[in-house]
This record gives structure tokens, C-alpha cells and sequence, in this order.
């Protein structure tokens, strides 16, 4: 086949992304903040107050008037009744000059007192205390608001919400945000060759593309609505899609296998008359690919093999499922890696070989054949080399982009 006959990866990349959905256009949804991990705000969240809210100790120790304590050092220690303690939590007390009350790290810092003294600048005393510092005015205050000040933008649209986010939305009693809405993905594997229970030697096989698409769907913050499977029937193929949209609570059909030049493509034979087109990608594995609409809903169409319908997943379908949430860094992060050895590129596909990369080392091991069919190897590798489709031999030690699926 002629090179010119083939679709850049890029290119394919573009045609998914603009088929998908931009960012925003599946709407947003009001959600439960403690039920928000993972999602992207759609709108900015402002502080509805100060956090803290009050000022308090930063320390454990005694709460004072620094002007009590200006004379205080280690070689003529200060000494002050101790009026009482304050843990965390409680009501905020008042401070008589000439005094000092214990204090707890978060307590509220009593009226009249201006410095926190550490434990560790002090004898400890319970009834009398023996400060050995002179505190400047404000030392180890969190004063009301510092952290974060009322009708402060806090998050901005577009935050990926994690632990940090949530915790400063829990602190700030922030119960509810806005998000842009998870895709809905219908998951439908072909082959007349699947089974549920596969007897030894019937040729059949179990639906492993349907569990790793799925997967890989709700991994990257899409919902997997429904797996299905259907056997080499084109009938019995359109007659599924159209029932299972009929639901209307599906943004993206996602199909594997059907898509090549064999004698029983269902998919392509089934979609292609349909509008869905069908084309060749420059690129090992997943060099045939489909993209359309069906029933106004847009269809994304893999091949068979599980390696080639991971890897054009990683390449196509997840970056504009994640653009579509609106998230800030759609694709995986590429970082650059040493061979551990020799490696020669195809002369006109781009290839993506799977692989394991030494983050410390700064080093990255191809693993396993290239070859399409080999899923286990898949399963131990964490990383993806990006191959440039020039046939120019790589050397131990060269320097090669590296997709890393840990992250993003």
C-alpha cells in the first residue's frame, strides 16, 4: 500500500477530537462535592469566607502579649501565671495582661493576646510558666482569612478536582460545584469468535476488548454505560446500535474489531453504507480505524486485536474524551528516555512500542514483540515509545519520546 494513501495519526487525532465533543459541549452537572474526586469544575468556586475563620494558633504553647514578654530571653526568662488552657475548639477566651494561657495548634487566639510562644521556648509549666523568647506581635498567628479570603476566586474553571481541591472545598463548607459532565460511552465488541465460556478447542475466545475498553473509559473519567458483544451478523449488528441508543443516554458508540479487509468486517460493512468512514492510519498497531456518526450519535471504531485497540484508544478515543471533560492536559505526558537497546523505526508508520521506563534511571525497555496479539506483554508494560515513521536505526542510549500511562 502507498504511503500517500494513508491518514497522519495526527490528522486522525483532529478527525476524533472535532467528532467527540469540544470542551463544554456535553453541558456540566451540579454534583456533591465528596462525590467530586476526579471531575473538572465548569465554573469558577469564590470563598463564601475567610479561611481560617478565626485567628488561631499555629503552635502548641502559651497565647501572650508580646509586650509582656519583651524583655524575655533564655538568660532572663520571663515568668507569667497561667490563667488556663484553650484546646481546639474552644470558645474564644479573653487574655488578662500580665498572663498567659496554654494554648493548642487551632485553637482560636483569645482577645487580648498578640503571640503565640512555643512549648519548646518554654519550661512547660501548667501553673506558672517560665518563657525564655521575646515573640514579635503576630508570631505563629493564622489570622482570619490568610489562607484564603472571602470573594477570593479559590478554584478556577477547569481545575481537576483532587484531594487538596476537596479538602479546601470541605474546609470552606463548599457542599456542591458545577462540572462539565462525564461523556457516556457504549462499549460493543464484534466477532462471531467470542464467547462467555469458551470450550477448549471450539476456536472461540472471551471478550477481553470489551473489559479493557471499558475500563479504559471510565480510567479516563467517561462512563461505560453498557458492554455489549455481537457476532459477524450486520443485521443483527445495526439493529443492536439502534436499540441501545434508542436509551438516548449515550454520547459515544466505541466498537472493536470489524474494521479491516477481512471477509466478515460487520462493522465496517454495516457503517460504512451508513456514513461511518473507514480509513487507514499511519501507524503499528491500529492501522485500520473508523469515525462517523449513527443515528446522530458519533461511533469510534477500533480494530479487533486487544494490543491495536488499546493503543489507538490511547492515541485517539482518550485525549478527546478528556477534552470533552473540559481537563486541562488531555494527552498523556511525553517525556524523553534513553534505549536500553537498539531499536529500528518503520520506514513509513509510526510506531508505538510497548514498554517499561525507569523514572530514576531515565531509562525505557521495549517489552515484549511488537506484534498486535500480545496483551499479556501489555499488561506489564507502563509506558509507550513513540517511534517516528523515518526507518532510522536507534541506538542503546538514544533518546526517544516516551507516553507515560501512569500519569494524565
Amino acid at each position: 500500500m502507498s504511503t500517500a494513501s494513508l491518514r497522519s495519526v495526527a490528522e486522525h487525532q483532529r478527525h476524533v477530537t472535532a467528532l467527540v465533543a469540544p470542551a463544554g459541549a456535553l453541558g456540566t452537572e451540579q454534583v456533591a462535592t465528596d462525590r467530586a474526586r476526579g471531575r473538572v469544575l465548569a465554573s469558577a468556586v469564590v470563598a463564601p469566607e475567610p479561611l481560617p475563620s478565626f485567628d488561631n494558633s499555629a503552635m502548641d504553647g502559651y497565647a501572650v502579649r508580646a509586650a509582656d514578654l519583651a524583655s524575655a530571653s533564655a538568660e532572663h526568662p520571663v515568668r507569667l501565671p497561667v490563667a488556663g488552657d484553650l484546646p481546639a475548639g474552644a470558645a474564644l477566651g479573653r487574655l488578662e495582661p500580665g498572663t498567659a494561657l496554654r494554648i493548642m495548634t487551632g485553637a482560636p487566639v483569645p482577645h487580648g493576646a498578640d503571640a503565640i510562644v512555643e512549648v519548646e521556648a518554654t519550661d512547660g509549666g501548667t501553673e506558672i510558666v517560665e518563657i525564655r523568647a521575646a515573640p514579635e506581635p503576630g508570631r505563629f498567628v493564622r489570622t482570619a482569612g490568610s489562607d484564603v479570603g472571602p470573594g477570593q476566586e479559590m478554584l478556577a474553571a477547569g481545575t481537576v478536582l483532587g484531594p487538596a481541591q476537596l479538602g479546601v472545598l470541605a474546609a470552606l463548607g463548599v457542599a456542591e460545584v458545577v462540572v462539565h459532565r462525564r461523556p457516556r460511552v457504549l462499549v460493543c465488541s464484534t466477532g462471531s469468535e467470542l464467547s462467555e465460556n469458551p470450550e477448549p478447542g471450539s476456536g472461540t475466545i472471551r471478550d477481553a476488548n470489551g473489559a479493557l475498553l471499558a475500563a479504559a473509559v471510565e480510567d479516563a473519567g467517561g462512563v461505560a454505560v453498557r458492554r455489549l458483544w455481537v457476532a459477524d451478523d450486520v443485521p443483527a449488528f445495526l439493529a443492536l446500535l439502534e436499540s441501545e441508543l434508542a436509551h438516548g443516554d449515550v454520547d459515544l458508540v466505541l466498537t472493536s474489531g470489524g474494521v479491516s479487509a477481512g471477509a466478515y468486517e460487520v462493522v465496517k460493512d454495516g457503517l460504512g453504507p451508513r456514513g461511518v468512514e473507514f480509513v487507514k492510519v499511519a501507524m503499528q498497531p491500529g492501522m485500520p480505524q473508523g469515525s462517523g456518526r449513527f443515528a446522530g450519535v458519533p461511533v469510534v471504531c477500533l480494530p479487533g486485536n486487544p494490543v491495536s485497540a488499546l493503543t489507538s484508544y490511547e492515541v485517539f478515543v482518550r485525549p478527546a474524551l478528556r477534552r470533552a471533560l473540559g481537563h486541562p492536559r488531555p494527552s498523556r505526558p511525553v517525556v524523553r528516555a534513553a534505549l536500553t537497546e537498539a531499536l529500528t523505526p518503520l520506514p513509513s508508520k509510526r510506531q508505538l512500542r510497548r514498554a517499561r521506563l525507569d523514572r530514576d534511571a531515565g531509562t525505557v525497555t521495549p517489552w515484549g514483540p511488537p506484534g498486535s496479539g500480545f496483551l499479556g506483554w501489555f499488561a506489564g508494560a507502563d509506558a509507550l515509545i513513540d517511534l517516528p515513521p523515518d526507518g532510522h536505526p536507534l541506538r542503546r542510549g538514544d533518546l526517544v519520546d516516551v507516553w507515560d500511562l501512569t500519569t494524565g
